[in-house]
């Protein structure tokens, strides 16, 4: 049994082995804490973008990296820490870089690197590739963009530099710095869609906040602890409660969901990603007179390169100058209607607005109109929040007019490079119009054809590879037949032109529906995110450019009637008067997929199942992150055994150390290794042979001339901390390995010298 007892006289001060660090000259904190805290704020920065982006390898690669660099940063700190500050700042950082480096390298492009993490030229190439892929999906896109791999690898640097960033402000105790970085960029994906104002990520972003703050308060070596701690705490759950009441009370609704629904609307025909949200809400409403509304057009696309449609992009002029003159001819019979249009949750650079439209009120001059179109457009404002009034023509040819007229032809760009299409398009086209003698009747028998011989669908053009408008994708579409309206139109719009016509292509929204409401003496119209549809329109000298309706189940199709017939049909419902637009009468439903055919009406109320991708994989992150500390306590003890085993005391006194702080024994640097070493021994059971063999080597390591080695210390080293473990019960040792607190304890740099 050992007894306290004087230490050997000290060695001469040349040879005397110095005492590196006193208790007065401690660590500061372990690196655990901070390093896990930045990567929850960069865990909580990431989460509102899984609302914009579907779930995906892209959700992965950002968990991946963020647990990457936060590790990286944990483990240089804990091995560098007796260096100099500026030395571990540098060395964490470039180390985190290439970590980083490598696993997005790994997760996106592995088959073109060394070793699956060394970036080559075909890598870079690559990576070339996909960003200006994930810049096309978002400019071009909308909310939820398909986890495309472009974006992953966009967003795998896009949050590696933000954690790096997260990593060193809370380090550095940057606390102001840190949640502003974590807030903005968090805010992003509400911003940008207009979606719900995410009550349960404001709440978890103000605690985030407070335990940066509370962080900073604790650690900084001038701040009152208390005082800065109390006061961190009480800001935080001031912001949280001001957060809580103040959100429901912001113009967009609330959702504890998180689920981002805002729309954002663009000028291309990526329309199926909207289309397919699992819950619709309403972007906007249009008051009108009588039970029907109009179809409202956002803007047109006539310019095809084979792969996409193009934006109109005409000269712009003020409203004061109006629409410019009319397309149609005197001898066309018009009818002037007025719409209210009030946008509530739909973001563009396009105004809805009816066609054609002749005059609007109640726009800032930031608006300005696009005469070729009819169109409302402006650089720098937003659709959302605008409440106007359009006023508009309803144009009623008679079927005999519009026979009479030729379609213009296509206009040539001798500039562009001929598009050679597919020749099922053409051939199709000759095929369907074969019985037809004018233009209009050539369109009337396309329009029915697709009506009849097709089926809408959302997810066809996914599963079977052709969701765009290009050739090859209509050729595809018009052999599955089975799509939803933007192959419907893309095809028509096609076939027509093969067939010498001038063709365009409309994206705007279907009518919505009738609701209770009234504006004055007008029927108020609710339209939903899910209304929105293109169309085409072929132009007719002398009566404008003409909408035809050819997806299946959309709408109702155009047609004229004959002019001896339009006065007596004119007061019939079953009998709507002749119009250029796809008539709003109440379609057979809006732009959802129609496979449920048959099933039961009552099903539209079950509940959706959440996809729990986002879920699991945030889980995943979180568990990965709880199970560092163990990892990183692991791997010190397997070194400080190596270390041990070659006989350097002060790796085996270092790791009965800190096993004694993991098991929540009592240490004081008050006590000699040989007074401690007694005290194990009598009150924990600690084999009193192994721990004399570890006290030796200690005391020789001090005191002894330079030069003299020690014996292999593995064994008594393992002795000592099995009886360590043995006298803790089960929670204690399981709280050991889990959080073990050594490794947040402060330290001594020359651990041999005390416990």
């Amino acid at each position: 049994m050992f007894r306290a007892e004087h230490a050997p006289p000290a060695a001469p001060a040349a040879v005397r082995r110095p005492a590196f660090w006193h208790r007065d000259h401690e660590e500061p904190a372990g690196v655990v804490g901070t390093g896990a805290l930045a990567a929850t704020a960069a865990l909580v920065a990431m989460w509102p973008f899984t609302s914009v982006i579907a779930p995906g390898a892209w959700s992965f690669t950002v968990i991946a990296v963020i647990v990457a660099v936060a590790g990286t940063g944990m483990l240089m700190r804990h091995l560098l820490r007796r260096r100099a500050e500026w030395v571990q700042d540098l060395a964490t950082l470039a180390t985190q870089v290439v970590v980083a480096v490598a696993v997005v390298t790994l997760l996106i492009a592995g088959d073109t690197a060394l070793f699956g993490i060394i970036p080559t030229s075909a890598t870079l190439t690559l990576f070339g590739v996909l960003g200006a892929s994930a810049v096309e999906a978002v400019v071009f896109g909308s909310a939820p963009l398909d986890p495309s791999p472009g974006l992953a690898a966009a967003m795998g640097v896009g949050f590696a530099v933000v954690a790096i960033l997260l990593d060193h402000l809370v380090t550095h105790r940057s606390a102001v710095l840190a949640v502003l970085l974590t807030g903005a960029v968090g805010a992003v994906p509400m911003i940008v869609t207009l979606g719900d104002t995410n009550v349960v990520w404001f709440v978890l972003f103000g605690a985030v906040a407070l335990l940066v703050f509370r962080h900073t308060a604790r650690r900084h070596p001038e701040s009152p602890r208390r005082s800065s701690a109390s006061v961190a705490v009480a800001i935080g759950a001031a912001a949280m409660a001001t957060t809580i009441a103040v959100a429901p009370m912001l113009p967009v609704s609330t959702s504890l969901a998180g689920t981002g629904v805002g729309v954002t609307v663009d000028a291309s025909l990526r329309l199926g990603d909207d289309l397919r949200q699992p819950n619709p809400v309403e972007v906007l409403t249009v008051a009108a007179k009588g039970e029907t509304a109009p179809y409202l057009r956002l803007t047109t696309l006539s310019r095809f390169d084979g792969r996409v449609w193009r934006p109109d992009d005409g000269d712009l002029q003020a409203q004061d100058d109006g629409f410019g003159p009319p397309e149609w001819g005197e001898d066309i019979t018009t009818e002037e209607q007025t719409t209210s249009i009030r946008v509530l949750r739909m973001s563009s650079s396009w105004l809805p607005v009816p066609y054609p439209a002749t005059a609007v009120q109640g726009l800032s001059n930031a608006w300005r109109i696009a005469p070729e179109n009819r169109t409302l457009y402006s650089r720098g404002a937003d659709a959302v929040g605008n409440d106007y009034t359009v006023t508009s023509s309803r144009l009623v040819p008679t079927l005999e007019q519009i026979r009479a007229i030729d379609a213009a032809a296509p206009v040539v760009d001798p500039d562009a490079e001929p598009v050679e299409l597919p020749a099922i398009i053409g051939e199709l086209a000759t095929e369907v119009t074969a019985a037809a003698s004018t233009d209009y009747d050539r369109l009337i028998a396309l329009q029915n054809w697709f009506r009849s011989q097709f089926a809408y669908s959302l997810e066809t053009p996914v599963e079977e590879g052709f969701d765009g408008t290009g050739a090859e994708a209509v050729a595809e579409f018009l052999d599955a037949r089975s799509g939803y309206c933007v192959h419907f139109a893309g095809a028509f719009a096609l076939m027509a032109e093969t067939l010498g016509m001038q063709v365009r292509i409309v994206v705007g929204y279907l009518p919505g529906s009738l609701t209770d409401e009234k504006r004055g003496s007008e029927s108020v119209f609710s339209v939903t995110s899910d209304r929105l549809h293109s169309w085409p329109e072929v132009l007719f000298p002398g009566v404008g450019w003409v909408p035809f309706e050819p997806t299946a189940s959309l709408g109702v199709p155009t047609a004229f009637r004959p002019g001896a017939t339009q006065g007596s049909g004119s007061g019939n419902p079953s009998a709507p008067a002749p119009t250029t637009a796809p008539q709003a009468e109440q379609t057979s439903g809006p732009e959802v997929d129609r496979n449920d055919a048959g099933g039961d009406s009552a099903s539209s109320g079950e509940l959706r199942r959440l996809d729990p991708t986002p879920v699991a994989l945030t889980t995943l992150g979180v568990v990965v992150l709880l199970l560092l500390p163990a990892l990183i306590r692991l791997a010190e003890r397997r070194a400080r055994l190596s270390r041990a085993r070659r006989g350097d005391p002060a790796a085996a006194w270092a790791e009965v150390r800190d096993t004694l702080i993991d098991l929540q024994i009592p240490v004081t640097d008050a006590d000699t290794p040989r007074v401690r070493a007694a005290g194990l021994v009598r009150q924990n059971g600690v084999d009193a042979h192994a721990m004399r063999r570890l006290t030796d080597a200690v005391e020789r390591s001090n005191y002894a001339r330079s030069g003299e080695a020690s014996d292999d210390l593995a064994e008594p080293l393992g002795e000592v901390l099995a009886s360590l473990r043995q006298s803790a019960d089960r929670a204690t040792r399981v709280r050991a390995v889990l959080v073990p607190r050594s490794l947040y304890a402060p330290r001594a740099a020359e651990p041999g010298m005390t416990v």
